[in-house]
């Protein structure tokens, strides 16, 4: 199932009761209710009993029985207890990447590689009528010009007979793809492109999505339109209504929403907006696409190598045994980079028009059209009793993802505290522009930034500290500490009424918590390779985003051998070995490191198996203790790692696993609390963050430092799109006015405040690791809201709109007009 249809079903649930269940270990002074794991009476064939580790250490850890597959290794103890894993590691490619060995896409280069330019349309929405590409043909250098005859990525017609007959796709918004062009040089290709003469007959357009609502609006599409998901989540619903240019509501609906208002000593109601964000990762899309008979090679820019095989197989009627797909290392994705996309298929045709491997990256400007986190207008209203108990909630949402969908906001008001009465309504409203796609955590950061502010707004009405309200309406016990680590390590104790400074510059500080979810990909699997030299590989198709897969897997591979993971060779983003997961949701983690755990143990067994009699003795009697194998009956003798392994009767052995399903069926959820402080100057409009600290947890972290590096750039991220980040649209010209790094402004190196983070550590006993992802939840959810909170506690005036500009902080402050809202 892919991650955005199991997003769907978590957001259709209402409580966080499988997050309740994790941390409510025995002895902790908390009644224990139904979810309470249970105990299994019997295991069933191929199955075994057996005792985890359970709990949050600061609640107090207990043992609980779990059935388990027999081939899985005995469960492993707290991190407290262990070697290698859940201790700091450096990361394994990191000197590669340092000094520049490590080989990104745009960084390959085959025999006689050819490169590409993609043409693009230059006008917002219209038919081409022609596309005359002789000139380019013409021009000396170029090998291959490739028209596309279908856009991928954005949504497509229930209906395709709404729309008039046509040669070439209808264009829909400006820098759609429209054709490649491969040349010997870099400048010969974009020499040419701008040769391509194509003829439009234009269509009237929007691109703000206020005016796409309005009823005389000119339509993106002529009839009801759908969009796919990608492995990182996005798209949608497709039975949904639509009426012009919005579409929807996908409405969920749980008990009596307006008797739950009429109930309520206390109603907060107001409106939200965000803007869109793009992505802007470091390296751009992008392909090497090596087409030959025998077997097409791409190299890819890419979250899910697997993904990118399957629709190149699907895309060009290949099977995929005939695809293969290598990623070695990768510059961030965030959520956009799954499948082979118009960049993909326009340089595959391209390679086998011209029988040449072609190189096509896009160019900045490419990069800010081809994917973004939709905007949203939110409506909230929030009930609750004067004990602060949640009555009601009720949320309208308006958002655009150009010309595609999955602008929902939902998720926090739906999943991060228990209300009996809920009423969310989402809406997408297309407009000319490029489509929006999975970004960190989709919907969530929009989503957060009303509801928790909401939540606070909800506090100072009911007279309560923000931190005390949530304790009485959250349920899950993770962020309970979490909020106590918040409590007693930062200046929280301090906090003074709203707007108590008297002069220009006002300082705040404020809270805000998210919610993530347990996601697993059972396209998991590894091999684990022991040669008689004593080397150790893992070999796994998963890539690696920059986000440390190749660590963790290392030193759980590493930790299974008793050597350190730096000796172990991993070798993964190759879809020539044991598939892995695609990386969207957070589920590589959770997903991947069971499999190599169980592998690596396996191999072990096998290991022991094979030299057990040239030691002496049997497999059961040998055992790996302090990164030696020793004999369980002679605690005297002891060897290295290296000394096993030179008697093995064959040159190498090997173990393949695939990752077993979920110990139990708990609905899980992972969050974290973030606490800012920051300074208004409110004269100038501007805000200055200036401390940030962070309580996350992710169930067992295996490296403690990558988890606080992705929690780090989450936080980045997250201030970046709070106060600076912002797409803008030609209301009159249609295409991006910022659509590049000068002018679409990203957080830089002086707006980077101090910033503290906090691990706390949560064993669920739901696999062979425990491991989840941390990429979702890391800051991105909370740093919006956090920082409206805070912007509230140092001027008394709540925000509800961001980025906060100076503009808009001095309109929030009555003191200029708001910039447009779109």
């Amino acid at each position: 199932m892919a991650p955005e249809t199991m997003l769907q079903e978590a957001q259709d649930k209402s409580t966080t009761k499988g997050a309740q269940t994790v941390a409510r270990p025995k002895g902790d002074g908390v009644k224990r209710d139904s979810q309470t794991p249970s105990t299994p009476s019997k295991p069933g064939p191929g199955m075994r009993s057996d005792s985890f580790v359970f709990g949050i250490p600061q609640n107090g850890l207990e043992h609980i029985e779990r059935e388990v597959p027999v081939s899985e290794p005995p469960p492993l103890p707290q991190n407290s207890e262990l070697t290698y894993v859940g201790k700091p590691t450096v990361r394994y490619d990191g000197p590669a990447k340092a000094t520049g060995k490590g080989k990104y896409t745009a960084d390959v280069h085959l025999p006689g590689m050819l490169y590409a330019r993609m043409v693009d349309a230059t006008i917002p929405h219209g038919r081409i009528v022609s596309i005359d590409t002789s000139a380019a043909e013409k021009l000396p250098g170029v090998r291959a010009v490739h028209v596309i005859e279908h856009v991928y990525g954005v949504s497509e017609l229930r209906d395709p007979k709404l729309e008039t007959p046509s040669r070439y796709p209808i264009v829909r918004y400006a820098g759609q793809p429209i054709a490649g062009i491969a040349a010997t040089t870099q400048q010969i290709a974009d020499d040419a492109a701008k040769l391509v003469k194509v003829q439009y007959d234009t269509m009237p357009f929007v691109v703000e999505r206020n005016a796409a609502r309005s009823p005389d609006a000119p339509v993106v599409f002529p009839g009801p339109a759908d969009a796919a998901g990608s492995a990182g989540g996005g798209g949608g619903p497709k039975d949904v209504p639509q009426k012009g240019n919005v579409h929807g509501p996908q409405r969920r609906l749980k008990g009596d929403p307006e008797k739950g208002f009429a109930d309520a000593d206390a109603v907060v109601e107001a409106e939200y907006f965000t803007q869109v964000q793009t992505h802007s990762a470091l390296e751009t899309h992008g392909f090497v696409v090596d087409w030959k008979p025998e077997e097409v090679t791409v190299y890819a820019s890419t979250q899910g190598t697997s993904s990118v095989r399957n629709e190149f197989a699907d895309v060009f009627k290949l099977p995929k045994s005939k695809v293969r797909v290598i990623t070695e290392y990768m510059g961030g994705g965030f959520g956009a980079k799954f499948g082979a996309g118009n960049e993909g298929v326009v340089a595959a045709n391209l390679s086998r028009k011209a029988n040449a491997p072609v190189r096509l990256m896009l160019d900045r400007r490419q990069e800010h059209i081809v994917s973004n986190r939709p905007d949203s207008h939110q409506k909230l209203k929030i009930g609750a009793k004067r004990d602060g108990t949640l009555t009601a909630i009720q949320l309208t949402s308006y958002g655009t993802a150009g010309v595609g969908t999955g602008a929902g906001t939902a998720g926090p008001a739906t999943n991060l505290y228990k209300c009996d009465n809920l009423l969310t309504e989402e809406y997408d409203v297309f407009i000319n522009a490029g489509p929006g796609a999975a970004f960190r955590a989709p919907g969530h950061p929009q989503g957060c930034f009303a509801f928790e502010q909401a939540i606070d707004e909800l506090a100072v009405k009911l007279k309560m500290d923000p931190l005390v309200l949530r304790d009485k309406i959250d349920e899950s016990p993770a962020r309970r500490v979490e909020r106590q680590v918040i409590l007693e390590r930062t200046n929280w104790r301090n906090r003074r009424e709203a707007g108590a400074d008297s002069g220009p510059i006002k300082r705040g500080m404020g809270i805000a918590q998210s919610v993530w979810y347990r996601f697993v990909n059972m396209n998991s699997s590894c091999e684990v390779r022991v040669s008689r030299d004593g080397s150790v590989e893992l070999m796994s198709a998963v890539q690696d985003l920059g986000t440390g897969t190749k660590t963790i897997l290392a030193q759980i591979v590493g930790e299974e051998f008793g050597i350190p993971p730096a000796q172990v060779v991993v070798r993964i983003g190759d879809t020539r070995y044991p598939i892995g997961p695609d990386s969207g949701g957070s589920i590589t983690a959770g997903s991947i490191t069971p499999a190599v755990r169980n592998a690596a143990y396996q191999a072990r067994q096998q290991l022991f198996a094979a030299v057990a009699p040239a030691l002496g003795t049997t497999a059961d009697n040998l055992a790996m203790q302090g990164g030696r194998v020793v004999l369980k009956n002679d605690a005297g003798k002891s060897y290295t790692l290296k000394q096993v392994t030179a008697k093995l009767p064959t040159d190498e052995i090997s173990a393949r696993a695939t990752r077993a399903p979920e110990y139990s069926k708990d609905r899980l959820t992972y969050g974290g609390v973030d606490y800012v402080e920051l300074a208004v100057d409110t004269e100038t409009g501007r805000v200055h963050i200036e401390k940030v600290f962070g309580a996350h947890d992710c169930g067992r972290p295996i490296n403690p430092t990558g988890v606080i590096s992705q929690i780090n750039g989450g936080i980045l991220q997250g201030i970046s799109y709070a106060l600076f980040e912002q797409r803008i649209m030609d209301p009159k010209a249609g295409y991006m006015l910022n659509a590049n790094l000068e002018n679409y402004k990203i957080l830089g190196a002086r707006e980077v405040p101090e910033i503290e983070i906090a691990l706390v550590e949560n064993y669920i006993a739901q696999s062979s690791t425990d491991a989840a992802g941390i990429g979702e939840s890391a800051g991105i959810i909370t740093l919006a809201a956090a920082i409206g909170n805070a912007f509230y506690n140092a001027t008394g005036v709540r925000i509800r709109k961001i980025p906060m500009t100076p503009a808009n902080v001095l309109a929030a402050l009555g003191k200029a007009q708001p910039e447009v809202e779109a």
